[in-house]
């Protein structure tokens, strides 16, 4: 079964299981709302199960259960200290998700109980160093809402439900080729947009485009000392990464703060240690975290043409200052870039997913796109990819590229894989065939016809450095000569035919007497 395959089985039984959750739920309160409680719910199970394996770990020569050891004064305060020290909290064994599935199904589950456990977790971080990495992270999971019912008895019922389908769920394994919380995420939104409110397309990038961008970034490489996401979303590029080559450390800035829980979520649950990764919350471009960080990869899929001040301070800023302008207030795609430049490291590599007129619009960002070419040469290569490759909108995008150790008479790779895909129902997919495809093509610079062109500075200075690809990318079909005499003929047998057709209706209707000879 090939890794796509894979992916899809895989989200297939993990959307058949949040289906019936959502029916739960549905009833009770929008999509919006409820996401957060599935999410939330599936982020309490793993930190229940994993507090559960390092308690099992730590207690494998003790002869004693988790909730034993937890019963003794002298163990609790060990496996206590151990757990912060290895994980960076703690779950109480009357607060684990198998406790609480245990007394679901005996009818003795409380709906308080959970809230005391989650605030429990919160309490074991203060005052230590995973304390910026849990705080506030299940704000959004208000268990007290009347949403969830008007006594404490519906919302017990309705949570236990809840939890039970969760339990049911296939949850993190070696072998799992999904990005549990974001694809659950993608789904629940894709589901049920109409009260959703954004879309997650904005920040959410399909599995197999992630891949490219990360093994883009990796090229050459299998340790990195950091990768950076100034728009993480929900973290799975920045995983993705991680899954190419070793990654010492993973930072990342969100915007909304809800899916700014999930990036934090998102790194717990797949064995990142809050040691190793510092996401925060806020606004990029107008209140970077980054401060002078430079990273050895930088990725990102930020929202398209979105908007932002262009303030004029800006022009003092060191991430914008050297280009004499400032990227245009209905469109900071370029802001963006500038952004992750600043923070690239000079032997690092850079791999953006914009729309495609970042590639030839005028103005202030045709003088941002020629200083980075003609004054810094730092864009490598341009990648064009199919439309509709991406949840809410059916734009095509591309990737672009950049580094700062190029040599000066180094060419700019552009490959048009717009029409390498596999089309969907609603979306449009990339194979690993595709991907592969496009990966190598990279890597070994390579010029295939009507696929990829390596392109000189003079050739793109000669087109104004408008990078349009087409522009670069012949995939002009030649069509057949057209046989004007068969047209011919072929018209004329056409028009004998209908005569034909027409005499013998009208002989039908002079039998049935409704024919009027004119």
């Amino acid at each position: 079964m090939s890794t796509t395959e894979k992916q899809r089985q895989q989200q297939a039984e993990l959307q058949k299981k949040l289906w019936d959750i959502a029916n739960d739920l549905r009833g009770n309160m929008d999509a919006s709302e409820f996401r957060n409680y599935i999410l939330g719910l599936i982020f309490y199970r793993f930190l229940s199960e994993k507090t559960e394996e390092q308690a099992e770990f730590l207690l494998r020569e003790d002869n004693l259960t988790y909730e034993e050891a937890w019963a003794d004064a002298d163990y609790r305060a060990a496996i206590e200290k151990e757990l912060i020290d290895r994980i960076g909290f703690v779950v109480e064994p009357k607060y684990l998700f198998s406790t609480f599935i245990d007394k679901i199904s005996n009818q003795t589950f409380e709906i308080e109980e959970l809230y005391e456990a989650i605030n429990k977790i919160e309490a074991s971080t203060r005052g230590e160093d995973s304390e910026d990495d849990f705080i506030n992270l299940f704000d959004d999971m208000d268990l007290n809402s009347s949403r969830l019912g008007n006594t404490n008895a519906a919302r017990t019922k309705l949570i236990s439900k809840v939890m039970n389908n969760i339990a049911a769920l296939p949850f993190v394994q070696d072998d799992i080729e999904i990005d549990m919380l974001g694809d659950a995420y993608e789904y629940l939104i894709g589901q049920f947009a109409a009260t959703a409110g954004k879309k997650a397309g904005e920040f959410y990038t399909p599995q197999q485009v992630s891949k490219i961008l990360a093994k883009i970034v990796t090229t050459g490489k299998t340790d990195l000392r950091s990768v950076y996401d100034p728009t993480c979303g929900s973290g799975s590029l920045l995983l993705r990464v991680g899954r190419e080559a070793k990654v010492r450390n993973y930072y990342g800035q969100e915007y909304n703060s809800t899916t700014y829980n999930l990036a934090r979520m998102n790194m717990l649950l797949h064995d990142v240690n809050y040691s190793r990764f510092q996401i925060e919350n806020g606004d990029t471009l107008e209140d970077p975290a980054a401060g002078e960080e430079k990273f050895e990869a930088v990725v990102a899929n930020p929202p398209y043409s979105a908007k932002w001040s262009a303030d004029k301070r800006f022009m003092d800023d060191e991430r914008f200052s050297s280009y004499g302008k400032l990227a245009p207030k209905s469109k900071a795609d370029f802001a963006f870039i500038q952004h992750m430049i600043y923070h690239l490291d000079d032997n690092g590599t850079m791999a953006v997913v914009l729309p495609h007129g970042v590639l030839f619009r005028g103005a202030a960002e045709g003088i941002i796109r020629r200083y980075l070419i003609e004054e810094k040469n730092y864009l490598d290569a341009i990648i064009g990819l199919p439309a509709n490759l991406f949840f809410g909108t059916s734009i095509p995008t591309s990737i672009l590229v950049f580094k700062k150790c190029r040599k000066a008479d180094d060419d700019v790779l552009f490959i048009d894989a717009s029409e390498s895909f596999e089309k969907g129902k609603n979306q449009n997919h990339l194979t690993d065939e595709d991907v592969d495809k496009i990966v190598e093509t990279y890597r070994n610079r390579e010029e295939i016809e009507k696929f990829s062109h390596k392109a000189s500075l003079e050739e793109i200075e000669e087109n104004d450095y408008n990078l349009n690809i087409p522009r670069y990318v012949d995939t002009f079909e030649e069509e057949e000569p057209v046989d004007l005499y068969q047209v011919q003929k072929d018209i004329a047998d056409i028009d004998k035919e209908i005569a034909q057709i027409e005499e013998e209706i009208n002989s039908y209707l002079k039998e049935l007497g409704v024919y009027k000879d004119e």
